[in-house]
């Protein structure tokens, strides 16, 4: 008879899921720390991490939770949200995802855990997705080129405002933006306008007069209260000022409305949201910009192109450089890095599983429902202010609002009240006759209205100048997967050609890809989460505001700091959210000619762009030969600019993959010359549980949750990007229209808290690991990285590291030499890891000609040593090069990556043999990767743009 000794509590183990993130068991760890010459954990770490920024551990936070527990937990939570019919609009509106594409691409790990598709020869899936989604918002907008989407909708309009500043020939910094555009994008306007000293006007575009000087205007289609304007008139006077035109469009109401491309706007911006995409509580939805040829290269965030591959087949890349903010740094025209690809990809599927037939039908019941609703009201007496619309009906109710939207709310339904005398209604995918009847009573419970005579008498009324009358979605990819089968099929098809976390390691430097663990993941499908309008009563998401009070807390106690907003909705946004609180801090201290940012010259290039956003110039710091930064150097610019120093933005640990050990004297010097200190947090993998940089010297910080703290990255977005602030820079955390609080900050994102429905990922990570789980997970990210360094050391040279010769997180490793002595370049080497069934690392950043190599927590010591065989393997492939075995011209790196296509078909005429490009280490034998294309050719594509798919006339 089994004879236990432990007791109930040791048997119900909550701590569980901390073995099944981390995946390098004891007995694993114990092997590696003895080949690092260590004899413990705590031994190693000591001999990383400095002595002077070491902390106690996180005490405020709770013990580890089982899986089961945590989403019991939060499913309670989660149930203290009103589940009430919203139509309230304003840019959010109920959609219906379909199932198949709810199961088969949200709730799948092969989409939502790829990265952003640098490697364009294992991304053609998602790429192929995204230009699909390019060109649905071509063909809508009537637009010459789109990008593969933005953060939200009134973030895109700001970029939509600098755009047409940077490509007007007008001389005016002025901007008219209409007052019926949306609230929440006003805010943003104002936030991006006033640092970059643009004047906002705003008003009733129609009456701008002719001595009005404007570079641009920015018009709302449909208007906020639901009205349609010809603003043709408009439009010619501002093309005659050299000023430029940008609309803000509904894409399903371009269903049936001329697109603004015909109307002659210049520039097109909305969110796609209404494709597919739950509300969310306010994100994450893809947002989208459309705009001509002409501004291509002045078109922020990612753009995808077609090209060629090696063997001259079709293939699809990142076009024209989208990464600019790396390479224009503080001259960069946007510091959008995060773009929402899942969400776009997600709408892009919304229409091709409903087609243009389809999408026109949901428009068209959208709009005819609207026009029954407002035929009722007249009837019932009441006044309807618009005299044309799509979705949206503004009812002058007068005395009776109040009343209304009280009967409303006892009926589960809201309603938008606009001010005292008059509420909005708008209409969407999931309304239905029942809901207009159930409204009807509601305005007026003592008459009925019949609905079968009114939609008998109904008709368009859209003016006859702004009915669409174009075909479009021609395209097959919006005509061939419309039965269930068929996108099925089309989704699996996609997600074969592409490298996820689901088939190997990602192991790229400074992105961080860990497990997104399914139980994390499961609450975003809740309906309690997922189907709450972001401006609803707050007593109406009281479960959303535990929860995020709830995370708020952890992420204080994890980084030291006193508040933190989640507001910020990509870590670009968090790093901009934060200089804008250090701005205003310096302003209400009589101090605003603060306006110098030091940034060392190893930095993120959003940070300079970040920098320049907010009105700052940029002041570059030395770093020196170790990577850290130049202390001589920074002593004498702090010294130089001290009367007007706003702040120095430092990345910890360093990007070169260091803990720097001066970081407490850095901070300490530019405190004393009456700066602030911005930690990006986007190396916080490496401090969690060990270090806080709240504690030691940091004011700010922005944290990564969709790199720490488990969201997935989702082929390029979503993210996450809140901010931690010290207790003096709370009052200038992000604030927004929809809230009361300390906090007076400007607004940065168009949702109060950005993308909510994902932040139950990060609380379900927390809550499962526990204080003492984070911190073996920072623990074991860090010696998995030493592991690394110390095995490929053995064949590479590692280009930077800390005391006692260690990494933090992550390592470099210099392939210059390499390149010197056989010709064989970091693309070589990169594209040479597919065939062995590896996305490569992060290529030439920090530095040109290097891998940044980051394994995290998550991975095994065998996927570890398969990447580090891969990599020795390969460094023997070199040396073939170099002695000569192989010319440069023809051997398996420069030829790489290989596919089957190459393999079997047409003669092999290689100097190698074929067994060895396609399968160089046995393991491979078991499940093998064939890449979709051979190399793609970067140049051909950006001398022969094309950005969306031809129409099905180009076949003929």
């Amino acid at each position: 008879m089994l004879q236990s000794k432990k007791t109930i509590k040791e048997l119900e183990n909550s701590a569980e899921f901390i073995s099944r993130h981390i995946g390098v068991n004891s007995d694993d760890q114990k092997q590696m720390l003895a080949y690092l010459g260590y004899d413990s954990m705590s031994a190693f770490i000591q001999a990383v991490v400095p002595d002077n920024i070491r902390s106690n551990g996180l005490p405020g936070l709770a013990g580890p939770s089982s899986e089961a527990a945590a989403l019991a937990e939060l499913k309670s939570t989660a149930s203290k949200n009103q589940k009430f019919r919203s139509l309230i609009g304003q840019g959010y509106y109920d959609s219906q995802l379909p199932s198949v594409i709810l199961r088969n691409l949200l709730e799948n790990p092969a989409w939502y855990t790829a990265y952003t598709p640098y490697q364009p020869e294992i991304s053609q899936g998602r790429l192929e997705a995204l230009f699909n989604f390019q060109t649905l918002i071509t063909e809508l907008t009537g637009m010459e080129i789109a990008n593969a989407s933005m953060l939200d909708e009134s973030t895109a309009a700001a970029e939509a405002m600098t755009l047409c500043q940077r490509m007007s020939k007008s001389k005016s910094r002025r901007f008219l933006v209409d007052e019926e555009c949306l609230p929440q994008t006003i805010d943003i306007l104002q936030t991006r306008a006033e640092p970059l000293d643009i004047e906002l006007l705003i008003g009733d575009p129609l009456e701008l007069g002719a001595h009005e000087d404007v570079f641009g205007v920015l018009l709302q289609y449909p208007a906020a209260n639901g009205d349609l304007r010809d603003y043709s008139g408009l439009i010619d006077r501002i093309h005659e000022a050299k000023g430029l035109v940008a609309f803000a469009a509904d894409p399903l109401s371009l269903l049936l409305l001329k697109s603004p491309g015909e109307l002659g706007a210049d520039v097109v911006i909305g969110s796609a949201q209404r494709f597919g995409v739950p509300l969310g509580f306010g994100g994450p939805h893809a947002a989208y910009m459309a705009t001509k040829q002409a501004f291509k290269r002045s078109l922020p965030g990612r753009l995808v192109g077609s090209s060629v591959d090696s063997n001259g087949k079709p293939a699809y890349r990142l076009a024209l450089q989208t990464r600019e903010q790396h390479i224009r740094r503080e001259k960069a025209t946007s510091n959008i890095c995060t773009a929402q690809v899942l969400l776009a990809v997600i709408a892009s599927m919304y229409a091709s599983y409903h087609g243009p037939d389809g999408l026109r039908k949901i428009a068209e019941r959208v709009h005819r429902l609207s026009t029954v609703f407002a035929l009722g009201l007249r009837q019932l007496g009441f006044e309807v202010k618009n005299k044309s619309w799509f979705d949206t009906i503004t009812v002058l109710s007068n005395e009776q609002t109040s009343e209304i939207v009280q009967r409303a709310r006892e009926a589960g339904i809201n309603l938008r009240l606009i001010d005292g005398q008059q509420v909005g209604v708008s209409f969407d995918e999931l309304s239905s006759r029942r809901e207009v009847s159930k409204l009807w009573r509601i305005f007026n419970p003592d008459l009925d209205v019949n609905f079968d005579e009114l939609d008998a008498q109904s008709s368009y009324v859209i003016p006859g100048n702004l009915l669409r009358n174009d075909a479009i979605l021609t395209q097959e990819a919006f005509n061939a997967y419309h039965s269930e089968t068929q996108m099925l099929r089309y989704l699996r098809e996609l997600s074969d050609r592409d490298i996820a976390l689901d088939r190997a390691m990602i192991p790229l430097g400074s992105c961080t890809m860990k497990l997104n663990a399914s139980s994390e993941m499961l609450p975003i499908s809740w309906p309690e989460f997922a189907n709450v309008h972001p401006f609803v009563p707050l007593d109406q998401a009281e479960g959303y505001l535990q929860m995020i009070g709830e995370l708020e807390d952890m992420l204080c106690e994890i980084t030291g700091y006193d508040a933190v907003s989640l507001q910020p909705n990509s870590g670009a946004q968090g790093e901009y959210a934060g200089l804008l609180a250090v701005r205003a801090y310096h302003e209400s201290r009589g101090e605003g000619q603060r306006d110098v940012c030091l940034i060392p010259s190893s930095a993120h290039g959003t940070n300079p762009a970040s920098a320049q956003m907010c009105g700052m110039k940029v002041v570059v710091v030395k770093c020196d030969d170790a990577g850290n930064i130049d202390m001589l150097d920074l002593q004498e610019k702090a010294e130089r600019h001290s009367n007007d120093l706003a702040a120095i933005m430092v990345t910890y640990p360093s990007t070169h993959g260091v803990f720097e050990e001066s970081i407490v004297e850095v901070a300490e010097l530019i405190h004393r010359h009456g700066g602030q200190v911005y930690v990006d947090g986007a190396n916080l993998n490496a401090m969690v549980g060990l270090c806080q940089p709240g504690k030691f010297g940091g004011d700010v910080s922005h944290l990564n949750l969709h790199k720490t703290f488990c969201i997935p990255h989702g082929g390029g977005g979503p993210g996450v990007g809140p901010i931690g602030v010290k207790e003096h820079l709370e009052p200038f955390l992000p604030g927004h229209r929809s809230l009361s609080g300390n906090a007076q900050g400007a607004a940065v994102s168009a949702a109060p808290w950005g993308s909510a429905s994902i932040l139950p990922i990060t609380w379900m990570y927390i809550r499962m690991m526990g204080a003492s789980g984070l911190q073996q997970a920072t623990e074991a990210a860090i010696l998995n990285a030493n592991y690394l360094s110390k095995r490929l050391a053995e064949h590479y040279p590692i280009l930077y590291t800390g005391r006692n010769g260690l990494v933090a997180h992550e390592c470099i490793v210099d392939l210059r030499p390499i390149k010197e002595s056989s010709g064989i370049s970091v693309d070589d080497v990169a594209k040479r890891l597919i065939d062995y069934g590896f996305h490569a690392p992060t290529m030439s950043f920090p530095v040109s000609g290097t891998l940044m190599i980051e394994p995290t927590e998550s991975e095994s010591k065998w996927e570890l040593d398969r990447f580090c065989e891969a990599m020795s393997r390969i460094r023997e492939e070199i040396h073939a090069v170099e002695d000569g075995v192989y010319s440069l011209e023809d051997n398996p790196l420069v030829h790489a990556p290989h596919t089957a296509e190459s393999m079997l078909l047409g003669d092999w005429q290689h100097a190698y043999s074929q067994g060895l490009a396609a399968y160089p280490v046995d393991s491979l034998l078991r499940q093998k990767y064939w890449p979709p294309v051979g190399r793609v050719d970067n140049v051909y594509g950006d001398k022969h743009l094309v950005c969306s798919c031809p129409p099905m006339s180009d076949y003929e």
